[in-house]
């Protein structure tokens, strides 16, 4: 596998970086194989993460001595423990509208899943992911509908999308505390390319 770079998506994410959603496009030079491309593209993300968290390390020996540094880790993975469910990827692209804030600026939005007790700590949307992570955020709906055109020219068509359990990384860990953890693949079959969507923050 192999990571793509998209220059509009970066220009729409220079607002900040988004907390609560990692956004990783790749694609495979081997022919696609099923579920099993899927497991290998979430392998791919967790690779690439440990390149830049590799990267941090090492400034952090610089900055603030070795000792510091070795308080920081390089995720683990067991990708056999990761069980995924078919997703419509219409109702994965789904993007809500804002009804009304409140006047603490706390925003209504016109769907069905909200954040409770129950929810607590496990899977969330992939729009509440982006639109609600633990510390706010400047982007609204209209950016997530333009991130998701960018990754998705095509709209849900020619789109293959699993979510997936999130016991299998400790890149989790932080979502599992309160907020909330999520995983996504997407199979882009018109263009040959994956989407892998990870969420997970805490406060």
């Amino acid at each position: 596998m192999y990571e793509l770079k998209i220059d509009e998506l970066s220009k729409i994410l220079e607002k900040e970086e988004p907390e609560g959603v990692d956004f990783f496009l790749m694609a495979d030079e081997r022919p696609y194989n099923g579920i099993e491309s899927h497991r290998d593209a979430l392998l791919f993300a967790v690779h690439l993460i440990n390149e830049n968290e590799k990267q941090t390390i090492k400034k952090a020996e610089e900055l603030f001595g070795k000792e510091y540094a070795d308080k920081l880790h390089l995720f683990t993975c067991d990708i056999g423990k990761a069980e995924a469910k078919r997703l419509d990827p219409g109702e994965l692209l789904f993007v809500p509208d804002v009804l009304r804030k409140d006047r603490y600026g706390n925003k209504k939005y016109d769907s069905d899943w909200v954040p409770n007790d129950e929810n607590c700590g496990k899977q969330i949307p992939y729009w509440y992911a982006f639109l609600e992570p633990p510390h706010g955020t400047k982007y609204g709906p209209e950016d997530l509908r333009r991130i998701n055109a960018v990754l998705f020219p095509d709209g849900a068509e020619g789109l293959e999308a699993y979510e997936w359990t999130t016991d299998w990384s400790d890149i989790f860990d932080d979502g599992h505390e309160w907020w909330g953890a999520s995983c996504w693949s997407v199979y882009d079959s018109r263009r040959n390319r994956f989407v892998v969507l990870l969420a997970s923050a805490t406060d």
